[in-house]
């Protein structure tokens, strides 16, 4: 390995190894971390039909109507199904759990009202929270997304633990020496601390 073979992934490799058997690889033996190149914010959306202003409205809505709400995904594993069963777990609440083919077909059956509530990244939510086809109810973030200026993180609307973030990370094969690695990881933090790069993340 010289560094010249790169992957730039999602989460779905720290994730995949609890979730399948045989995947054909083991990321901590074969991969080397370089450094992380996003990440991503999340925020919970309900369809506006959903009678909760509030985080805390709507698991109070989920209480009380144990099995009667349901979520959408992207499908099985994926970082938003495997956040709503978070917020089951420490909430204990019971939601239906709607897989689709991928977030986008989960957000369009969140807009038709087939499903009550999504968890979606920021950047894709942002146009449908402006004309009012969901409701935004908490960032799932440390703190408030500057997009997103009054809606609460999760933990100011009363929810602890509930922090859910997506991270795309550089990796090269195991056995890539460790200058080239060191090089690589100083190069991207550089590119991502360019002014012009830095303006449009920001």
């Amino acid at each position: 390995p010289d560094g010249y073979t790169i992957l730039i992934t999602s989460p779905a490799i720290a994730i995949s190894p609890s979730l399948y058997s045989n995947l054909g690889y083991d990321a901590e033996k074969d991969l080397a971390p370089v450094a992380r190149v996003a990440t991503i914010e999340n925020v919970l959306v309900v369809h506006p039909s959903v009678p909760a202003r509030t985080l805390k409205q709507f698991i109070a809505l989920a209480h009380a109507h144990p099995g009667k709400l349901n979520f959408g995904s992207g499908g099985a594993g994926t970082t938003n199904h495997l956040a709503n069963e978070l917020l089951k777990s420490i909430q204990k609440i019971n939601m239906v759990h709607v897989p689709y083919k991928g977030a986008t077909l989960a957000t369009v059956a969140l807009m038709s009202g087939e499903v009550d509530e999504v968890i979606v990244a920021v950047a894709p939510a942002l146009p449908l929270v402006r004309a009012g086809k969901v409701r935004p109810l908490a960032v799932l973030s440390e703190r408030r997304v500057p997009t997103l200026p009054d809606v609460p993180t999760a933990k100011e609307a009363g929810v602890d633990n509930f922090q859910v973030s997506i991270w795309y990370g550089m990796f090269v094969p195991a056995g890539t020496p460790h200058e080239v690695i060191a090089r690589l990881g100083r190069e991207v933090i550089n590119a991502l601390e360019a002014p012009d790069l830095r303006r449009r993340r920001d």
